[in-house]
């Protein structure tokens, strides 16, 4: 197919973008991105997207930085990755997701088709994240945790106007939380447990332990 000029990506001068990265038709790379040999960025891709908040937002933080993106990452079609935010070696982030500001993903791990994660999240190694799941901001997720489609994590006790910080929950090594589970604000899924599909976490969750439920309890 010939190159039509409307196809070409788009990128800022100050971006640093390895020799052998592919992109896709449309691609945005706004200033301030960097990203790594081997790196795959799909069709209709926007790396490097400030933010743009209300002004009662409860997730102001400091000014984003540069967005990274490591070696062999792999951005997939209609995916929108936030200024300020770091991409692992050898991760994927599926079509449509979203990564916003100052969110950090570990080495291997997936974002599934059209999952959100919010600013300030801190993501380990090989984490596999399905479709269609929202990490609220502040969530602590460590390596080798799955998350199953349509999962959900909170961060605000108050349910709105609130006088406090947002708590994201933490998911320890290797957990594994069902299709359609919410886990609420603060709570720790400890490590090696399983939340089953369609609980509702209200309490920390012991190492080892499968939950399930609403409100979730050991079974």
């Amino acid at each position: 197919m010939e190159d039509h000029p409307a196809r070409q990506p788009v990128v800022a001068e100050s971006a640093l973008i390895a020799s052998d990265v592919v992109f896709g038709a449309n691609v945005v790379v706004h200033e301030r991105v960097e990203i790594g040999a081997g790196v795959v960025i799909q069709d209709n891709v926007v790396l490097g997207k400030q933010p743009l908040l209300s002004s009662r937002s409860a997730n102001r933080g400091e000014t984003p930085g540069a967005l990274t993106i490591g070696e062999g990452a792999q951005i997939c079609a209609g995916a929108v990755v936030f200024a300020g935010s770091q991409i692992g070696a050898g991760t994927i982030i599926g079509d449509q997701a979203c990564v916003r500001e100052r969110s950090v993903i570990g080495e291997q791990s997936v974002i599934g088709r059209g999952s959100g994660v919010d600013n300030d999240v801190v993501i380990g190694d090989r984490v596999s994240i399905q479709s269609s799941v929202y990490i609220s901001a502040g969530t602590r997720i460590a390596d080798d945790v799955f998350v199953g489609p349509g999962a959900i994590t909170t961060n605000d006790r108050l349910v709105g106007p609130h006088a406090g910080q947002l708590v994201g929950p933490q998911l320890e090594a290797g957990c594994r939380i069902g299709a359609g589970a919410i886990v609420l604000p603060g709570v720790k899924v400890g490590e090696q447990s399983v939340v089953g599909a369609g609980a509702v976490v209200s309490g920390n969750v012991a190492a080892g332990t499968l939950v399930v439920g609403v409100p979730a309890r050991e079974r």
